[in-house]
């Protein structure tokens, strides 16, 4: 496979996410061809190639990354790639879809000759704008040649986590899953240490050198919550969607989902009562 750095490669989607990640391939010297349907020229980072259509993506590049909100709209842009190829080689999928939509884009992309990695990744707005995400890729090893330096202008922590497109998803669903019952639970706990006359900043300083500890205790309440701007960049919407796959995702591998039905409905009811909310109000939802 070819050295991207050496190439133009693509990228689709310029949100919360896909924004300071093209900014970030851009800073570390790659040729960037961008193009997003919300409009390119407002969201395309400083020293990128605006493009106006993903055909036209397709044809400057050879690697194209995706950030895009849901399964539904990846599989419509994968679908056009592989309908106008161009000089396309590979697609590195970057959002969060689910396993099945995963496995339907590499089927669909495979039919043109075209590699697709399913490659989710975690770490939030900030992480995605200070490059410190952490990138789950699944697909054929050899897919991912000479991806290293693209990588690490985006992440921190890059693991190849099985050649399956599907698998990356799988990662990605059990990782959100796990923040969100540490979201809740925190929430919970500590509304209960507040019910009983406790500071939060005194909860959070005892907690966060004690066994109870986790993201939403060591980041989340500290610089979120307890500060009143709940600002993680992270839609309540979209955790709920997150954790519809994983339950959706659990029950056709037949596994077990007691904690996973109620966090699942805990946010699903959030995402009702606090439409277009940032999902450390997890906390306002909580605690009433």
């Amino acid at each position: 496979m070819m050295n991207p750095k050496s190439n133009a490669i693509g990228f689709i989607g310029l949100g919360q996410m896909g924004g300071p990640m093209s900014a970030n391939l851009a800073k570390a010297g790659f040729a960037l061809a961008a193009f997003d349907a919300a409009g390119t020229e407002e969201r395309a980072p400083d020293g990128v190639t605006v493009a106006g259509s993903v055909a036209e993506v397709a044809g400057a590049s050879e690697s194209i990354f995706l950030s895009l909100p849901n399964g539904t709209i990846v599989a419509e842009v994968v679908a056009e790639i592989a309908g106008n190829p161009g000089k396309v080689e590979r697609v590195i999928d970057l959002s969060t879809i689910g396993i099945e939509a995963a496995v339907a884009a590499h089927a669909t992309l495979a039919g043109a000759g075209i590699a697709y990695l399913d490659a989710p990744v975690s770490g939030g707005a900030k992480g995605a704008k200070a490059g410190t995400l952490t990138i789950m890729w699944a697909g054929a090893e050899d897919a991912g040649d000479g991806l290293g330096e693209a990588f690490d202008a985006m992440a921190k922590n890059v693991f190849h986590v099985g050649a399956r497109p599907g698998q990356g998803q799988a990662v990605k669903l059990l990782n959100n899953f796990l923040s969100a019952v540490a979201m809740t639970a925190t929430s919970e706990a500590v509304a209960f240490g507040l019910a009983n006359g406790l500071e939060m900043k005194t909860i959070l300083d005892v907690v966060n050198v004690s066994t109870g500890q986790n993201t939403a205790s060591r980041d989340k309440f500290p610089e979120r919550v307890l500060t009143g701007t709940y600002d993680a960049g992270f839609a309540t919407a979209l955790f709920a969607k997150d954790l519809k796959l994983y339950i959706e995702s659990v029950a056709r591998a037949d596994a077990p989902a007691e904690i996973g039905a109620v966090v699942e409905r805990l946010w699903r009811e959030a995402d009702k009562a606090m439409p277009g909310s940032d999902f450390t109000r997890m906390y306002e939802f909580i605690a009433g």
